[in-house]
């Protein structure tokens, strides 16, 4: 297929779970895609799974004064960007007497302000159209305990969606998100102080979704597929909830 043909994409969080799925999916439909990534082992992998062409830029997502220098490295590989998916993301989930100052502001910054400072980097180099996606979660919508700090995060990603969707489209830049339930991915294997800890959590999650499984990060990458392509062009502001129910419960 080639929705995508021709197209230039960043995916931040590119070398694991949604974002290398969505990657393999943008690759798959004529996108060059660059991924960032920190973890030298889901580099490699990624490196693997997509190939030689794939642009890889070791970067923190939450580092904001960083971003400009991941807005030069696209910017000097493809010149002009048309996709950004906004992915790389911290799910840390612990009761609220639990955190502490520094685990809040890294949440924040990896989830917020990192993706915040990179839109802007970017805005120089963005097509006319372009198409941004930030990927938020179900947890912006219910109230999972232990859940405050990521919720309260993904909340304020999705507010930025709807805010420069109308800021930005008149530059031509479409933004809309995706929020997902729960997904087999890396993010839910550190939930709990131990493996077991951690298994409890994970099966505890699952018992709140009426489809009774965690989704496959494929069943994101396809609707993330359609909003950066131009079948998406009059929706803008938009929020694909993709959960197996979660919310309705």
């Amino acid at each position: 297929m080639s929705r995508l043909q021709n197209k230039n994409a960043l995916i931040t969080g590119g070398t694991s779970g949604i974002g290398l799925e969505t990657a393999r999916q943008f690759i798959a439909e004529g996108a060059r895609v660059a991924v960032t990534g920190t973890n030298p082992v889901n580099i490699a992998e990624a490196r693997r799974v997509l190939g030689e062409d794939v642009l890889i830029i070791e970067a923190d997502a939450g580092n904001a004064a960083n971003q400009a220098a991941v807005a030069e490295q696209v910017k000097a590989a493809f010149g002009h960007l048309d996709i950004l998916f906004v992915n790389a993301g911290i799910a840390r989930l612990q009761p609220i007497e639990s955190w502490d100052e520094a685990s809040f502001d890294r949440s924040l910054d990896i989830n917020v302000k990192g993706p915040f400072f990179l839109i802007q980097a970017l805005l120089p180099i963005f097509s006319k159209p372009a198409s941004i996606v930030l990927n938020t979660s179900i947890n912006a919508h219910i109230g999972m305990p232990t859940s405050s700090v990521y919720a309260l995060s993904k909340a304020a990603l999705l507010s930025l969606a709807k805010t420069l969707s109308g800021e930005l489209i008149g530059r031509g830049i479409r933004v809309n998100a995706v929020s997902p339930g729960p997904i087999k991915t890396p993010l839910h294997d550190g939930h709990g102080a131990t493996p077991a800890e951690n298994k409890e959590i994970v099966a505890s999650i699952a018992a709140q979704i009426p489809l009774g499984r965690f989704g496959d990060a494929s069943e994101i990458a396809k609707a993330i597929v359609f909003l950066a392509s131009d079948e998406a062009a009059f929706t803008v502001g938009a929020e694909l909830i993709i959960d197996g129910g979660m919310a309705t419960l």
